[in-house]
């Protein structure tokens, strides 16, 4: 299965969406996206596909949206991606893409609506919250 996903290394919730595709037998496809952020038309899709508005998409944590001025209501969808692609920490994070779907993996088990059900075992996450019962079942 090809699966796409969208990784910030020093995100929790990244880490844990990453670790669940593993999880599942499968090795994605990791694209840092800080170092290479997807093509406007890529984000726009990957937006779309995974149910949300532009603005839906925006991390606004940790980020200069505010200082940008990315509250202001009256931006138009393609100011906002213009934002987003221009300082990448813009796109909130993790998105997956599969063949059963894309999701903005927050919380990271929402990754799991979008994978098969081939997962190895327990699995919890970086906090300890149990996700995955020792049969590979879904917990939450």
């Amino acid at each position: 299965m090809n699966v796409t996903i969208y990784h910030n290394p020093a995100c929790g919730t990244s880490r844990n969406a990453l670790a669940m595709i593993r999880n599942a037998g499968i090795e994605p496809e990791v694209v840092e996206y800080l170092k290479n952020p997807p093509s406007r038309e890529q984000l726009a899709k990957m937006i779309a596909d995974a149910g949300l508005t532009v603005r839906g998409a925006i991390r606004e944590k940790g980020t200069p949206y505010a200082e940008l001025g990315l509250d202001n209501p009256d931006l138009s969808d393609e100011e906002l991606l213009e934002a987003m692609l221009k300082d990448p920490i813009l796109i909130n994070r993790p998105f997956v893409v599969t063949p059963m779907g894309t999701r903005l993996a927050r919380p990271s088990e929402v990754v799991l609506d979008i994978l098969p059900d081939t997962h190895k075992g327990p699995f919890a996450k970086e906090d300890g919250e149990q996700v995955l019962d020792s049969d590979g079942k879904r917990l939450v």
